[in-house]
């Protein structure tokens, strides 16, 4: 535009000049300095001498303003009269520099977890930093989030499921680090892994991003364990109610010259889980058969657990972000109270071991052999055994003393153990393998590409101490061998407003079980043979997600998937130690998941800041995996079988709100509200022992410098709410005295106080779980702890 001004040409009788330099207040001359002529636009810049000529300025008054960026303007007003013809004018000018205070400087970026959040998917991501420094287990820093629902039977060691916007079980895939937390085995479980060993926990809700390739058809939550690259220290202990004891470790050391590193972690949990119970089931029977009702302590449900991760490597070298190879393992023991549900006459004497011992692999590496292509393998491969131990006849009350008969004999199983079937030293011998490895390709800001791979295989060999030399000597074996593809493309565009996720996956899954049978040949001879029964399956699956940014801090997210869930090897297969029955015919779930969400913020006014998101979802289910579904007619009191249940629809939406006052104050909230549906016979029914209606809120509230400077106070409140539910089917029309089935409303409360020493080196916790002692269940009959106390010390070396 000057250039164009300065080009402007006029014819003028009478026409004039005026030159001179521009200098700062030091004396040294300013390069590219503006001059002009505001009375009739001439313009000009000074050159690296500070110089500038005008020429051709017409007769009469005119200013002539400077400027200079970072510098104050001026102006002079100069003036040729009609005697003056052709003048030149010198004009020099000294430019003043311009000096602002800043009262404050922000810069803004978006984290990582904002970035996932982002993306279109219905994704919540949790951090567990705070969390980790209080007594506050990995399922229920879970259970505080927008549309997913921990059911848990009982304390610490207990049998967990998820259930996210209504699908649960395992259509809910756990991951540590992208690898099936199945690998792991059950002694390295989410109810045994501290908060301290984890980065962040992602939740994906119905659909699943082409990355965590796998056959996730309600979703998935995956656990990130750190691995930030610093030389650090954390060890945490505690101890509560029901004697639990929880202790953790983990560090990391790097040699800065080779780039060597090692990372250990170390676990160990213990727990009586001795609460008290009462209800229904929690009777004494007396002679002639009389029931008494009591209130009674659990007596056989002891649990523990100890593992550890080592890993050695390189980290930040050339051929490598992080290459570690090292060993992962774990030790469990679990004593079993009673069956699938809580009966009149408990177990005791029952119970689990079972132990993992698996070599790992990580590998990352950015812009490998050329910019923007990324590779990363994560792999596992070892042996994963398990026990089941019942050879105790003698029968139990739940007063912890021998049952007794109408006679008041004491009363014995006639076959020979706490469960029906017979005693048993079963053991299940595994060898495992999983590996996920992606490969991805920035093509440039706005195009990526991703392709992933995950296989996961088991070998399963059953046997039984107890049983025929004859039938230990011909053991059966199960096979499983998985294996899932995907492809994805991400676009970026209109200036990173519009971001979009195309993903297809394919699915392989085969299946070989094999039994010796004792068969007549021709001759009439007896002779072993093996009943073999082999599945194969393969689906085509496909997706999308996409997040518009209407505005800055308000978003429109939607996501779709064809999703595909195949039964996985205990439903396939069975599993004594959990009470479950093999089922081989039983055929993959199938579900179309579509995801509508908005999200507004985070806004910032003044000292307050808040995010509000929703999500609105709807899932068709066919061949649906479950329980069956059951009623007071048919309910099985120890043994559990995963059938297909029908198809049926889940509707519903779940919303969030997160908000905090000065960094001191902050408040969360969330609701969960569906409604899922089976065909069951031909008429559509709710589907029982599901919670349809939930709320959970939490409280926090910090004080700076208590006692001595740079510490912090800090008090919690959490609240979990979740609405009444039948846990059975209701038989008929007649539904008077159908409370019996229903599980009640219930509302829990925990409390909570922290003190952090500078830099967080020292931490202690005191948490009150379940404030006023209310009744809590999951199944109807299945009860969980009441009021318990627990404190937690924390020490921490962030650097060395």
């Amino acid at each position: 535009m000057l250039f164009a001004i300065a080009l402007t040409t006029y014819s003028q009788d009478k026409q004039n000049t005026i030159s001179g330099k521009i200098f700062d207040t030091s004396g040294q001359p300013l390069f590219g300095a503006t001059v002009i002529v505001k009375t009739n636009l001439r313009a000009t810049i000074t050159d690296e001498n500070g110089a500038f000529t005008l020429d051709r300025i017409p007769q009469g008054n005119h200013i002539i303003e400077t400027s200079y960026m970072g510098f104050v303007p001026q102006s002079k007003e100069i003036s040729f009269s009609d005697d003056q013809i052709n003048k030149n004018l010198t004009l020099n000018f000294t430019l003043v520099e311009q000096v602002e205070n800043l009262q404050q400087v922000i810069v803004q970026a978006k984290t990582e977890k904002r970035k996932t959040e982002e993306k279109g998917f219905a994704v919540n991501v949790i951090k567990t930093k705070e969390a980790s420094l209080r007594n506050i287990q990995t399922n229920e820093l879970l259970n505080t989030t927008a549309g997913v629902k921990i059911r848990q039977n009982g304390g610490l060691g207990s049998d967990v499921s998820y259930s996210l916007n209504g699908l649960s079980g395992n259509a809910v895939r756990i991951f540590i680090d992208g690898i099936p937390i199945s690998t792991y085995g059950s002694s390295f479980s989410l109810n045994s892994i501290p908060a301290s060993m984890i980065k962040n926990i992602e939740v994906y809700k119905g659909v699943v991003p082409g990355h965590l390739a796998d056959d996730a058809l309600g979703g998935a939550i995956n656990i990130v364990l750190n691995d930030d690259i610093k030389n650090s220290l954390n060890a945490s202990v505690s101890y509560g109610s029901f004697n639990t004891f929880q202790a953790s470790a983990n560090t990391m050391y790097r040699f800065k010259q080779s780039g060597f590193t090692v990372k250990a972690s170390l676990f160990h949990n213990y727990s009586d889980n001795d609460y008290k119970v009462s209800g229904r089931s929690i009777l004494v029977a007396g002679l002639g058969g009389v029931q008494t009702p009591i209130t009674a302590r659990r007596f056989n449900d002891a649990y523990r657990s100890t593992g550890g991760m080592l890993q050695i490597g390189y980290t930040n070298v050339k051929w490598a972000d992080q290459f570690f190879v090292g060993v992962t393992g774990s030790d469990a023991y679990k004593e079993v109270q009673h069956g699938a549900f809580m009966t009149i006459m408990p177990y005791k004497g029952r119970f689990l071991e079972s132990v993992a011992l698996l070599a790992n692999l990580t590998y990352k590496k950015k812009d490998l052999f050329t910019e923007g292509l990324n590779l990363n393998i994560h792999g596992l491969y070892g042996k994963r055994n398990r026990a089941v131990n019942d050879t105790v006849a003698a029968a139990y009350s739940w007063s912890g003393d021998r049952a007794i008969d109408f006679r008041g004999d004491e009363y014995e199983y006639t076959w020979g153990s706490q469960q029906e079937g017979g005693p048993t030293l079963a053991k299940i011998k595994r060898k495992v393998a999983s590996i996920r490895s992606g490969l991805s390709y920035v093509v440039n800001d706005h195009h990526k590409l991703l392709v992933n791979h995950v296989y996961s295989g088991i070998d399963r060999e059953d046997s039984d101490a107890l049983k025929s030399v004859l039938e230990n000597t011909f053991k059966g074996s199960r096979d499983l061998h998985k294996n899932i593809y995907s492809l994805s493309y991400e676009l970026t565009a209109i200036e990173e407003r519009l971001k979009v996720s195309l993903f297809g996956k394919h699915y392989q899954q085969k299946t070989v079980s094999s039994d010796p049978a004792i068969m007549k040949d021709s001759n009439g001879q007896n002779i072993i043979v093996d009943e073999i029964v082999k599945s194969y399956k393969k689906f085509e699956g496909y997706g999308f997600a996409a997040s518009y940014a209407v505005f800055p801090n308000i978003a429109v997210l939607t996501s779709a998937e064809k999703a595909i869930r195949l039964p996985n090897e205990t439903e396939v297969f069975g599993n004594d130690g959990d009470n479950v029955v093999a089922n081989p015919t039983i055929n993959p779930e199938l579900s179309n998941n579509y995801n509508l969400g908005f999200t507004f913020g985070s806004f910032n006014i003044k000292k307050h800041q808040f995010t509000i998101s929703t999500n609105l979802f709807a899932r068709n289910i066919e061949d649906r995996i479950g329980l069956p579904i059951e009623t007071s007619l048919n309910v099985d009191k120890d043994l559990i079988l995963y059938v297909n249940q029908g198809s049926g629809t889940s509707k519903g939406i779940d919303a969030q709100l997160n908000y905090t006052y000065n960094n001191n104050f902050g408040f969360n909230f969330n609701v969960s509200r569906f409604n899922l549906k089976i065909e069951n016979g031909g008429v559509e029914i709710d589907v029982p022992n599901t919670p349809f209606f939930t709320m959970n809120g939490g409280l926090r509230y910090s004080f700076n410098d208590v006692i001595q400077k740079n510490t912090r106070l800090n008090l919690f409140y959490s609240m979990y709410f979740t609405d009444k539910f039948s846990y059975l089917n209701i038989q008929g029309a007649n539904t008077v005295g159908d409370d019996f089935f229903k599980v009640p409303q219930q509302i829990s409360q925990d409390v909570g106080i922290s003190y952090a020493l500078p830099k967080n080196r020292f931490v202690v916790s005191f948490d009150i779980k379940n404030l006023f002692d209310k009744p809590l269940y999951d199944n109807l009959s299945v009860q969980k702890p009441g009021r318990a106390f627990y404190l937690k010390l924390n020490y921490k070396i962030n650097k060395f």
